[in-house]
């Protein structure tokens, strides 16, 4: 007898519909399987016989044929064992097959008959909303209901083991589907990290305050222990609330690597990944034979830190190069290519030197010029070109550690972050632009216009510094941020000076 279920997989992070098929008739006993599945999908075999017998049913000794359409796309996971299960307990006739119609459904068996977390909760319910000849009730493991429910067209209902989805089929009102309140889950409930713990800095601070203001990249150079991963940890705190848009593609992304926390249906605060040193190309932008997003992903709406840049790989931070000008990644594998989202705020932190005190005053540095060289020569100028503010931290005096003024807190910058951000969704809402990093050549002229005092500031400082076209847009929409900060319509001669001195520290080291 043949049954038809439907089910999901996942290309990158996006689901497509998989409609399974199971025939069980006579012939010696054994399980088929069809369709690209990989091994993890083959494996199921077992663990669905052990499920089944162990939940009160019985496993037919018969010859079970399973096909997973479309054939030509390959499957991987065990999200589909769930779904395999009820074919064969229909296909044997000890469940009505009519009553697995309308629905989808998701979950990898344990032995016992329970069902374990599956990853792409969020973007299998998306891509039920869009398809319009899609069912609408979706049956998935209970953890992973409150992704699924966040989406309300489609009906979630969440299910612990096979016994009690079995029930449910044949009983539709013994359970109901996941209802989320989206405001609720978007309600900030604060960072870990504030500004106010950070002693001195005045300068730095200021920077990343205008790195939040316009969603732009930067560069921390300074010696060891003068507080730059301390600053990096607390940009967070002061970007503004993600949006319901931002929210649902953050967490599209994580829900498609299985990195939604048990129980959360949304991720509602901009990430922050720091991935470490030794991190290879294909992890931070995406790989595996079908490709997955990467760090600079999952970064995606909030801030990818990079510390001891030099310390990374050439070959990865080439790969930056990008993503930091398009806000997206492609990767291409033998079986398939996929576009990524990775719009994230680039924020690195290095030493100048090998040894860190290149630029201390008070310390002395032990390296060659040879060895200096040869650092900071693992950073290309063009990587440099696509991050838009370079900053020094310096060493922290005592007086600052001991003082006891009390530092701005992150609330208080975030409030000018946000009206500046205010200020710029105004001034782009008929561009699809959200931030001044984002601009692009066309609005260039139209947003970033200069008066003649200074087109004469910014000339001289090209001519004198030799700073590229890149570098010469990059002022512009760091200046146009500044204005923002300031409320200013127009972009004023302090601002382009202000955002000239944000490049000059490259040409200082590297010059």
């Amino acid at each position: 007898m043949l049954s038809k279920i439907l089910s999901y997989g996942l290309l990158g992070i996006e689901a497509y519909p998989v409609e399974i098929e199971v025939d069980v008739r006579q012939g010696l006993p054994s399980i088929n399987f069809a369709g690209l599945p990989d091994q993890a999908t083959k494996e199921s075999k077992d663990r669905i016989k052990c499920a089944i017998n162990n939940s009160g049913f019985k496993y037919p000794a018969e010859r079970i044929t399973v096909n997973l359409a479309p054939a030509d796309i390959p499957k991987s996971g065990p999200a589909f064992d769930l779904a395999i299960a009820l074919g064969i307990l229909a296909s044997s006739s000890q469940i009505n097959p009519q009553s697995l119609e309308n629905f989808a459904f998701l979950g990898e068996l344990s032995l016992d008959g329970s069902i374990r977390p599956v990853k792409g909760g969020l973007p299998i319910a998306i891509a039920m909303r869009r398809d319009k000849n899609s069912c609408r009730r979706l049956v998935l493991p209970r953890i992973n209901c409150a992704e699924a429910g966040i989406i309300r067209e489609v009906s979630a209902f969440g299910v612990k083991n096979l016994k009690e989805t079995i029930h449910f089929i044949s009983e539709p009102d013994s359970l109901s589907p996941a209802k989320i309140d989206i405001q609720e889950a978007l309600t900030d409930s604060g960072y870990p990290f504030d500004f106010q713990e950070v002693k001195g800095q005045a300068l730095a601070k200021r920077a990343l305050e205008i790195t939040a203001a316009g969603s732009h990249n930067v560069l921390m150079i300074g010696p060891p222990g003068s507080g730059k991963t301390m600053l990096a940890k607390r940009l967070p705190s002061i970007l503004p609330d993600i949006s319901l848009d931002e929210a649902l593609e953050t967490t599209t992304i994580h829900s498609s690597l299985g990195l939604i926390p048990g129980g959360v249906g949304l991720i509602t605060k901009r990430p922050f990944y720091a991935p470490h040193h030794s991190i290879s190309d294909a992890a931070m932008v995406g790989g595996s034979q079908i490709p997955q997003p990467g760090e600079i992903s999952l970064a995606h709406n909030g801030v990818l830190f990079l510390d001891e840049l030099p310390e990374f790989r050439r070959n990865v931070l080439e790969a930056l190069r990008q993503p930091l000008e398009e806000g997206k990644i492609r990767v291409s594998r033998i079986n398939k290519s996929l576009s990524f989202p990775a719009k994230f705020m680039l924020v690195a932190a290095m030493n100048p030197c090998p040894c860190g005190f290149y630029t201390d005053p008070h310390k002395q540095c032990r390296c060659n010029t040879t060895k200096i060289e040869r650092y900071l020569s693992k950073i290309s100028g063009p990587l440099l070109d696509r991050i838009d503010i370079h900053i020094e931290v310096p060493a922290i005096k005592f007086k600052e550690l001991a003082g006891s003024d009390n530092p701005e807190p992150s609330a208080e910058i975030r409030k000018r972050v946000k009206k500046a951000r205010d200020i710029q969704l105004k001034r782009f809402k008929d561009d699809g632009i959200f931030a001044n990093s984002h601009i692009g050549a066309k609005q260039l002229k139209k947003y970033c216009a200069l008066d003649k005092e200074g087109q004469d500031l910014l000339k001289a400082a090209i001519e004198e510094l030799g700073f590229s076209a890149r570098a010469y847009d990059k002022i512009l929409k760091v200046a146009r941020t500044i204005s923002d900060l300031d409320e200013s319509e127009l972009i004023q001669a302090e601002h382009i000076s202000e955002a000239i001195q944000y490049r000059s520290l490259d040409r200082k080291l590297w010059g």
